[in-house]
């Protein structure tokens, strides 16, 4: 990525070798995140030239010196969530909110990426449309080999966000109800993680009609098309009331407030959807108060992806987490920029970039 609005470019780029704590992993596969539109778009902060993609899954090529968790040939699952491991987020048990800072070269070692003397920023600490990636060992996390590279790259943000927010922030119970806005990637993620944790009524709220098919057939009990008006009074009456959960997922103004009017009393909403940068929501808050609501924000799952991980594949080897269903295309890298006209389109619910 060179400049906002622009296609990206396929260019021949210079990979370091790997530091003492970094690893140079063969991308198998990368999936294309509404994240990495909001880069390309302008939403969101990225200093430039950039390879976006932070949702992949490789093998090992070679590691540094002090690399300790993977060898050359581990099949690993990247995370954007890379941590330092010693910094107050992380040793209180947060390393989602460790911003990585530690696992960066510093200004005055050569870049990992670069083109001639021109620097080349690394996003999200992957860079993943790309056939190697040079990352700290902290953001990967061995996986076991017999699991489909092009399944397994969902779990690194798209699968671990949604779940995480159903298990490790809003901690959803046995038996409750929830509604889901936005079925995108993030949004069928979640409809399963409640799934698993046995929701006893989950409500999929989208535009796209094949969307809602697709989330009733990963879990939702009940579908409700926001294409037909405002989802609330729909959802407010399938459930009695108002849901004891809402998962906002788009990140629009309108669906956050559309999520806190549809919880019932006491019931807590999880804001999940990137506000792009600047943007403000403004909530009801007699609603809030007197109603005594929660609202939560998650990012990327509350995860502790070493260990959040490895048990989503587990998931997905038993058959409770389906993420075949999930790809709605494989392309080559040189199809990139069709991947993400189908997430402006909103025909796709994850596209996987894969290479040879």
């Amino acid at each position: 990525m060179r400049a906002i609005g622009e296609p990206l470019r396929i260019e021949e780029i210079h990979i370091d070798t790997p530091g003492p704590r970094e690893v140079l992993v063969r991308t198998a596969a990368a999936g294309v995140c509404h994240s990495d539109l909001h880069i390309l778009e302008g939403s969101l902060p990225q200093p430039l030239p950039a390879v976006l993609g932070h949702e992949p899954a490789g093998v090992v090529e070679s590691v540094g010196s002090e690399v300790r968790h993977v060898a050359p040939g581990d099949h690993v699952i990247g995370c954007l969530s890379a941590f330092c491991g010693t910094c107050e987020y992380c040793v209180a048990g947060r390393p989602n909110l460790c911003e990585g800072a530690a696992t960066m070269r510093r200004a005055d070692e050569p870049p990992r990426l670069a083109k001639d003397s021109e620097p080349i920023a690394q996003f999200a600490h992957l860079s993943a449309f790309a056939e190697r990636m040079l990352v700290h060992e902290n953001a990967l996390v061995r996986i076991r080999p017999d699991v489909p590279l092009d399944r397994a790259a969902l779990i690194g943000c798209g699968v671990t966000t949604g779940l995480g927010a159903v298990f490790n922030r809003a901690r959803v119970r046995a038996g409750r109800t929830v509604a889901v806005i936005g079925c995108g990637g993030v949004g069928l993620s979640i409809v399963q993680g409640c799934r698993i944790a046995g929701a006893g009524r989950i409500v999929a709220v989208d535009t796209q009609a094949w969307k809602l098919d697709l989330a009733a057939r990963l879990g939702a009990t009940d579908v409700v098309s926001a294409a037909e008006g405002n989802p609330v009074p729909r959802v407010v009456e399938i459930t009695a009331g108002g849901v004891d959960y809402a998962f906002e997922a788009i990140g629009s103004p309108a669906t956050v407030r559309q999520a806190v009017r549809m919880t019932r009393k006491g019931g807590t909403i999880v804001m999940i959807g990137v506000v792009p940068a600047g943007t403000n929501v403004e909530l009801p808050g007699a609603d809030i108060v007197l109603r005594e609501k929660t609202i939560l924000g998650c990012m990327m799952g509350s995860n502790r992806f070493r260990t959040d991980v490895p048990r989503y594949v587990e998931l997905y080897r038993r058959g409770l987490l389906r993420l075949d269903e999930m790809i709605s295309a494989r392309l080559p890298l040189e199809r990139v920029n069709d991947a993400f006209e189908a997430l402006r389109r909103g025909t796709a619910a994850r596209s996987v970039i894969v290479f040879e």
